[in-house]
């Protein structure tokens, strides 16, 4: 029974991320880990670093990126309840998140497009390109 406290005592970093419920399976999150898309104290991290309650990470998926503390450590993933519990995301990122997502929603960020283009548009694009259309 003590065996199994110091297992949780000491988890690995990608399983945490698994447990959690940031990525689907422990291979993402190593790959996420391993690709620098977390960070603790401004540094990237390794897959087996231990976390501990009280440490702050900056995980990017996708678009959003979340800065979240450790509240609680598991090996065993749960329901998103549950893996709620595991962290707690900062007031700051909670705010930055929906501000990036509103500027999303708003088109702000790329070139929106009426769908696909005419063919006189395509023509003027392959001429402003210097390649032919000859495909």
């Amino acid at each position: 029974m003590a065996q199994k406290n110091e297992e949780d005592d000491k988890v690995r970093l990608d399983k945490w991320l698994w447990a959690a419920r940031f990525y689907k399976t422990r291979a993402l999150a190593k790959a996420a880990i391993e690709s620098g898309k977390v960070h603790c104290r401004g540094e990237r991290c390794k897959p087996g670093k231990e976390p501990r309650i009280g440490d702050e990470f900056v995980i990017r998926t996708g678009f959003e990126e979340r800065t979240v503390v450790v509240m609680a450590l598991s090996i065993v993933r749960r329901g998103a309840p549950q893996a709620q519990t595991l962290y707690a995301e900062t007031l700051a990122s909670i705010a930055k998140r929906e501000e990036a997502a509103a500027q999303r929603k708003a088109g702000a960020l790329g070139v929106s497009t009426d769908g696909k283009p005419s063919k006189k548009q395509r023509r003027d694009l392959f001429k402003f390109r210097g390649s032919s259309n000859d495909d």
